[in-house]
């Protein structure tokens, strides 16, 4: 049997778990690439710093590297409008390999600071383009209603790769090899991913551009541009952008102290925080799928707003506090870790709302912006950790996070209700929403 028959032959179990069948080795290529993008997340920084760069160098680096990640976020959705999804994979993948292979080949053995900024910054630029471009693929083939589902999956790919399989590959790997050859085999896995990319995701919606064909003959600076102005021509657009950027910014900033934190404060070896990370990563990306179908079923507002914003506030003070007030119980840890993995598939459904949320001929774009606050979230993280931790101290730092995740419980309960939402259908101020969106239209 060949690869599409053996699909056929599983198309039904995959639809009941709210994998589209013609996605499916999609979802296997993210989660290759982002196993190898996530080997190094938790041990990077202190890496460089043992390693002929200092603890500063490290971290402007890595910022750099997350403006670059915001650069490739929006980059993936606008790109997939104007030559389709799978070639935004393909460019991803392609830069993605040849600078980290400068990275390492050049950068590490010369000690050179520019040559690092020049190899590890720009690789950002690369993981969103293949795995956002994927996102935008399912929102334009999944069926509508699948469609949180299977956002739910490519969620548990994601994440499943970075950080959480990607450190469980690192705590072995290293152990086995050091720290340099873990370095080069996240470079084969990633290629492995590419690979299974290019020779087994026939799904054709991502072959062509998204662009629907009243807009195929605009001019691609326009097309590109698109991706911007929504913000004001959609106001709703940009609260929920607003939202996803909340996110996952300290999600993101946990990677500059939480391993200082939990190795040095609290005590625990660099295996123990490791095998932690991963833990909490199992058991979260496992929920994404089922918060994902849950979301189809009671509603995506609803449940970006209480399990999502005000879930996440709650269970990442505990993830910091509990180890404290317990005296670095791994048992404890562990188990408020995973509470916050949890908690972070309340955004699921983000996805599924940013594409309801505008005119159809705007989704594509509404999409780019999507990517693109993912992207600021990489950014954001690290640098409000910067500004919190200067104006109060580590714990001034999680009270900020808490206190953004409730902002964003408050702005999708007040501003993110779509007509497509399964959980809003009996709510009267969707008819009168219908209304207004048919009003802009005509």
């Amino acid at each position: 049997m060949n690869n599409n028959q053996q699909l056929a032959s599983r198309a039904p179990v995959l639809s009941r778990l709210g994998i589209p069948p013609a996605l499916a080795w999609g979802y296997v290529a993210v989660l290759l690439f982002m196993i190898g993008d996530g080997v190094e997340s938790n041990f990077i920084a202190p890496y460089l710093s043992r390693n002929g760069f200092t603890l500063d160098i490290a971290t402007t680096v890595i910022a750099f590297y997350g403006v670059t990640v915001t650069i490739g976020s929006w980059l993936a959705g606008a790109l997939s409008t104007l030559i389709g999804p799978r070639n935004v994979m393909i460019l991803g993948g392609v830069i993605w390999i040849v600078f980290e292979i400068l990275f390492l080949a050049v950068a590490l053995p010369s000690q050179s600071v520019i040559a690092l900024m020049l190899t590890y910054g720009p690789r950002g630029i690369a993981y969103p383009m293949f795995a956002y471009a994927f996102l935008v693929w399912i929102q334009a083939a999944a069926p509508a209603d699948m469609r949180g589902s299977a956002t739910g999956w490519f969620w548990l790919s994601f994440t499943g790769g970075l950080p959480t399989l990607g450190s469980l590959v690192a705590i072995f790997s290293i152990g086995l090899m050091d720290e340099y050859a873990t370095l080069w085999l996240s470079l084969a896995i990633v290629a492995v991913g590419m690979l299974v990319m290019l020779v087994a995701l026939k799904e054709r919606t991502g072959y062509a551009p998204l662009l629907d064909k009243a807009h195929r003959h605009q001019s691609p600076g326009r097309t590109l541009m698109g991706g911007i102005d929504i913000l004001w021509r959609e106001p709703r657009i940009a609260a929920a952008a607003v939202v996803r950027i909340i996110n996952t910014t300290p999600y993101f900033g946990f990677f500059i102290f939480l391993p200082g934190f939990f190795t040095e404060r609290i005590g625990f070896s660099q295996t123990e925080y490791l095998s932690l990370i991963t833990i909490m990563g199992l058991v979260g990306m496992s929920f994404n799928p089922v918060i994902g179908k849950m979301s189809d079923i009671i509603g995506w507002r609803k449940v970006l707003t209480l399990f999502g914003g005000l879930g996440s506030a709650i269970a990442m003070l505990l993830m910091y506090f509990v180890p404290l007030w317990s005296g670095g119980s791994f048992v404890l840890s562990v188990i408020f870790a995973c509470l916050y993995g949890i908690t972070l598939c309340g955004y699921v459904p983000a996805a599924a709302l940013f594409s309801t949320l505008c005119q159809p001929k705007d989704r594509g774009n509404a999409m780019a912006i999507y990517c693109f606050a993912a992207g600021m979230s990489t950014f954001f993280g690290p640098a409000l950790y910067g500004i919190f931790n200067g104006l109060f101290n580590t714990e001034g730092v999680i009270w900020g996070y808490a206190a953004l995740y409730v902002i964003s419980a408050v702005i999708s309960w007040l501003f993110l209700l779509s007509p497509q939402d399964p959980g809003e259908q009996n709510n009267p101020a969707v008819a009168r929403l219908r209304k207004l969106d048919s009003a802009i239209s005509e």
